[in-house]
């Protein structure tokens, strides 16, 4: 029998958190064994997640329980790709090592992998909780605490309109890794097409995008895990929130477009990002690594300009241009019609 799902798990340095993590799993996963195979992927702990991983591969022994340990860390978007990449089911769960799921959560999984067969993503929601304060999180374009607005649960055939929907309304949704389950070739495929998206901290958006382009999507109503905020591993670094405000997002909303989506989408969310982005975060980094922040800026102008320019309808673009050339020198003229 073709197993249907990958669970896969990677971590670095976080043994106790990944025992506890399979010891959930263990539970979880009673009564579809046949359906499931188990992937760990260690980048280089240095504690002792190997003998954790021996522990449950002992436990779990009815179950396909593979385990890769890195020779070196090469880095936590690299080793979530290997997760995604080295799959052999139909779907793949790259689920962290740290996130409270439900038991519940695989039956509901394998309920809709069997019930839609053309199933291409499918988003787990989720609530969202502070690790300082302990205060529930969520975005500000959502009521209540669940971080996907689905008013009701069903498979739809418009993958593109549904996933296009819950980018606009968070990013931070479409990229918990722990959320989403991939159709498995589709998201090799994506990465395959786009290599440097493992230097990209937004890329889950563009995998899911992708694979939401070429078939169905399903979004759940109930919640089914926890996202614990404010613990992101980008978030260590100094240039992250720079990055991936004038970086990172727009490099995927241009990768969005060339997966299918339409240009008046993408430049709708070029134009939304720009009201998102922190002026606070430009003028600090100014400061610190000016020019740097320079070279990262300008061509995030640059593309929010002409995402301005083409949203503009035709005819009035025409009369502005006519407009120009009556009234400017020819130099200007060039200037905006470029």
């Amino acid at each position: 029998m073709t197993k249907l799902l990958t669970i896969a798990i990677p971590t670095y340095n976080r043994a106790d958190l990944l025992d506890k993590q399979l010891e959930w799993l263990s539970q979880a996963i009673k009564g579809f064994e046949s359906d499931c195979e188990i992937l760990v992927s260690d980048n280089c702990s240095t504690d002792h997640t190997p003998i954790i991983v021996k522990k449950w591969q002992n436990i779990l022994s009815h179950i396909t329980f593979r385990y890769n340990r890195n020779p070196e860390n090469v880095g936590v978007m690299k080793n979530i790709f290997y997760c995604l990449s080295t799959a052999t089911t139909k779907y793949v769960w790259a689920i962290g090592d740290d996130d409270p799921i439900q038991i519940r959560a695989i039956a509901h999984i394998i309920d809709k992998i069997k019930q839609y067969t053309d199933l291409s993503l499918l988003f787990l929601n989720f609530s969202g909780r502070n690790k300082i304060t302990g205060e529930a999180v969520h975005p500000p374009t959502i009521i209540g605490n669940r971080w996907f607005d689905a008013d009701q649960e069903e498979g739809e055939r418009e993958g593109k309109a549904t996933f296009g929907h819950c980018f606009a309304k968070s990013v931070g949704a479409v990229i918990f890794l722990t959320a989403t389950i991939y159709r498995a070739d589709l998201v090799k495929v994506a990465l395959e097409k786009w290599p440097d998206a493992v230097n990209n901290w937004i890329a889950l958006a563009y995998l899911a995008g992708y694979c939401a382009a070429n078939g169905r999507v399903v979004v759940t109503k109930d919640i089914y895990l926890e996202c614990i905020v404010g613990v992101s591993y980008w978030q260590k670094e100094p240039k992250s929130a720079l990055l991936m405000q004038y970086k990172h997002i727009p490099e995927v909303i241009l990768k969005l477009e060339e997966s299918g989506y339409s240009q008046e989408f993408c430049r709708k969310m070029m134009l939304h990002n720009f009201k998102e982005v922190n002026l606070k975060v430009f003028l600090g980094a100014l400061r610190r690594w000016p020019v740097s922040a320079i070279k990262t800026v300008v061509p995030f102008l640059a593309l929010v300009t002409i995402s301005a320019f083409e949203l503009i309808p035709i005819p009035t673009r025409e009369f502005k241009l006519a407009e120009a050339r009556d009234n400017s020198s020819s130099q200007e003229v060039r200037q905006y019609e470029q």
